[in-house]
């Protein structure tokens, strides 16, 4: 492959880029996030107590009378461009074509998720168009046409989760983006990063050729799931694509990607328990539960996500239902005094009594969904983690009140960050930016290198690893970003009437806005009416009872007009 010259600063984009980038040193930058943490720490205090034993920093975190100034938010924006250019640069600079970049040792390296499908590349394209950087933007794209078909064309196994949600995800979103007349990104384009798109999505839709429908964890681009592979996977495997897919279908005309994905969640759905909780990992060849752990953390947590989304996305209801029953059923067996734990999908029988860090991005759901009172309860438990630590371990032992052994890390993770963006959105309450410019002080206080930000390794002596995942500038730097920016530019892109985020934080777009209790604003506060009208309408049906309910009815319609009924 050709290797892209480093990113250059030229232009109107390179001005924008000026502000900040290239003119603050490491130090300098942390100190100054530093002292706007400070800052932001005042307009907090933490209140002790906890229901669970043993927990006195788990605690509920809440907003003096302070906000925060046009001028505050405007510095913590700009210490967040610094944050993503200096990132990527060094990425260009150091570790293109590479999967991620080691920012202590200014190195690149592939990944097991991807072997050298250059992940940090395709993660970073639509926060480029985030920051309104068209020239690179536009460079980048460029590339891809060029070169892009062979990051494929390989014979080499890859994640098919983490390959749909980056790579996948990135083409759909920078594609649709690319031909957005209004915001004018890439006049001329001509559609190449769809032609990719089909190409990958082509590639891993082999996984999925199982008896159950589920998908493979893996998957060989050039020969498709390989002798010997694993048929145990992750239940986030099977139901985190609905976005994706669907978009493909939809752009591409081939209803094969969106029937894969709507058959493997529906087959993961099915096999939900007596108490309507799921699994962590599935027997992709016989449909038997391997683990049955179940909570809203790794391995499940961005299954009901799609869920959402995917409603959201479409306007089913049957994706509705099904988030609706779920929600339902974790709230009765997995939350306990206040946290939400791992417990037996058979019994509810509490397993692991973890706060998670994958847990961070409930609240920003329960945004999406209209529950807000309960998202703002529980965004103020997990940052008082993060003001314990300066950071949110793996795993925190809620009934120790201490970082789970062994599960101290913090690698750079962004869902407390995207809930914080959410609950902003929704509020306007100026203690989520003061969250935000805490975890922007953390990250540039410790986090910070020569060639970006290395990950945790211990939150407790803030020991440092040499890596920086894609998802760093894909999603932590993003939301951050919109947290504190009120330009005209992201306007859209904050509106959730116009947009929604994948799991890795890759923009798509809307054919049209979600019901209105779906849209939280200081102007719609939520309205819990709609969700009491469908829980006593459903009188205790399943969502495939309430599938079949709806069928009925549109067949006798259609009867009643000299139609067919649906098969």
């Amino acid at each position: 492959m050709a290797k892209l010259k480093p990113p250059g600063v030229g232009g109107k984009d390179g001005a924008k880029r000026a502000s900040v980038s290239g003119k603050l040193s490491t130090s300098s930058v942390a100190m100054l996030a530093g002292a706007l943490g400070c800052v932001a720490y005042l307009g907090w205090f933490v209140t002790l107590g906890s229901s669970v034993p043993g927990v006195a920093a788990g605690v509920a975190a809440r907003e003096t009378p302070r906000g925060m100034s046009a001028e505050e938010a405007l510095a913590n924006r700009e210490l967040v461009r610094d944050m993503f250019y200096h990132s990527y640069d060094n990425y260009m600079a150091h570790a293109f074509p590479r999967d991620e970049l080691r920012p202590i040792a200014c190195k690149g390296h592939d990944t097991h998720n991807c072997h050298g499908c250059m992940l940090t590349f395709y993660d970073a394209l639509d926060t480029l168009a985030v920051l309104e950087n068209r020239t690179e933007f536009r460079r980048v794209v460029d590339w891809l046409a060029l070169n892009g078909a062979a990051t494929f064309n390989r014979e080499v196994t890859v994640s098919v989760f983490e390959t749909n949600i980056r790579v996948l995800g990135s083409l759909i979103s920078n594609h649709l983006l690319a031909e957005d007349p209004d915001l004018k990104l890439y006049p001329g384009y001509k559609g190449e990063l769809l032609t990719l798109a089909v190409d990958v999505g082509t590639r891993l839709l082999r996984a999925y050729n199982t008896p159950t429908g589920l998908p493979f964890g893996s998957v060989d681009l050039s020969l498709g799931p390989r002798f010997g592979e694993t048929p145990v996977s992750a239940t986030a495997r099977g139901g985190t694509v609905l976005l994706e897919f669907i978009l493909l279908s939809k752009l591409s005309g081939d209803k094969k990607f969106a029937r894969a994905a709507e058959r493997a969640t529906k087959a993961l759905w099915e096999r939900r328990s007596s108490i309507g909780l799921l699994g962590s990992h599935v027997n992709v060849e016989t449909g038997e539960w391997v683990y049955f752990d179940s909570g809203i953390g790794g391995g499940i947590d961005s299954f009901f996500e799609y869920l959402m989304k995917a409603h959201l996305l479409t306007g089913k209801a049957l994706y509705l239902d099904m988030f609706e029953e779920g929600y339902a059923a974790i709230n009765t067996h997995t939350k306990h005094n206040g946290w939400y734990v791992d417990v037996d999908m058979r019994s509810g029988q509490v397993m692991f009594p973890y706060y998670r860090s994958l847990q961070s991005f409930w609240p920003g759901l329960q945004v999406l969904y209209g529950d807000l009172p309960a998202a703002e309860e529980l965004f103020d438990r997990f940052f008082g983690i993060w003001r314990q630590y300066g950071f949110v371990p793996e795993a925190y032992n809620v009934g120790t009140g201490q970082p789970q052994p062994g599960m101290g890390q913090y690698p750079l993770r962004p869902e407390l960050a995207e809930s914080a963006f959410y609950l902003y959105r929704a509020t306007g309450d100026a203690k989520y930016r003061i969250a935000g410019a805490e975890m922007i002080a953390s990250l540039n206080t410790h986090a910070r290198v020569q060639c970006g930000y290395a990950a945790i390794e211990n939150v407790t002596t803030k020991e440092l690893r040499d890596h920086m995942d894609s998802y760093f500038i894909a999603e932590t730097v993003k939301y951050l970003y919109l947290l504190f920016d009120d330009s005209a530019w992201t306007t859209p892109f904050r509106d959730p009437s116009k947009y929604i985020f994948n799991t890795e934080a890759h923009l798509l777009p809307l054919p049209k806005p979600p019901a209105s209790e779906f849209l939280l604003s200081r102007s719609n506060p939520p309205d819990p009416s709609h969700r009491i009208a469908r829980a006593a309408k459903r009188g205790g049906r399943t969502a495939e009872e309430q599938a079949a309910r709806r069928k009925r009815k549109r067949d006798k319609k259609k009867l009643a007009k000299g139609g067919d009924a649906e098969l």
